[in-house]
């Protein structure tokens, strides 16, 4: 296993998983990070000097990804963990914590002082790393990102 930063060639693979996941865990497409500008662009929408996003390869095939960047709507200080989706043969290995680890590890190291992150509630092993984690749960969401879909919305300090 290997995490690397994400490479203009990787955006057709990360974009395909994103969509297995939606389709696998019956999440709608309309009002999700789905319609988000960079999914089918990904290196180019983490090309920002305050963004990081990650792929994670297993075997030199790319199995998952996740990031941090800047989140729309709020003070600077506050950055989203965006877009972190696996296949589901990388799932159950560990990989989601360490790219988890990872990216609040760039997310301090590009100076911010929280990581905010919007999530279905169909996605209980997410959101069970992201509780584990620090992160609680907000009333309501936070920025704004447009994601109707989304039902949990959750904010950890980091420093």
């Amino acid at each position: 296993m290997n995490i690397r930063e994400i490479k203009p060639e990787d955006n057709a693979q990360i974009e395909t998983i994103m969509r297995a996941c939606f389709l696998e865990f019956g999440l709608p497409v309309v009002g999700s990070s789905l319609e988000d500008e960079d999914v089918m662009k990904m290196y180019e929408g983490f090309q920002l000097d305050h963004a990081m996003y990650y792929v994670v390869e297993d075997h030199g095939k790319i199995v998952g990804g996740g990031g941090v960047k800047q989140l729309k709507g709020a003070d600077r200080d506050t950055c989203e963990l965006q877009k972190m989706y696996f296949h589901p043969t990388a799932r159950g290995k560990g990989y989601g914590r360490i790219l988890f680890d990872k990216c609040m590890k760039a997310a301090t190291d590009l100076g911010y002082k929280y990581c905010y992150l919007e999530s279905a509630s169909q996605l209980k092993s997410a959101i069970r790393l992201y509780e584990r984690n620090g992160f609680k749960n907000l009333e309501k969401p936070y920025g704004n990102t447009g994601h109707v879909i989304c039902g949990v919305w959750m904010i950890k300090k980091l420093i």
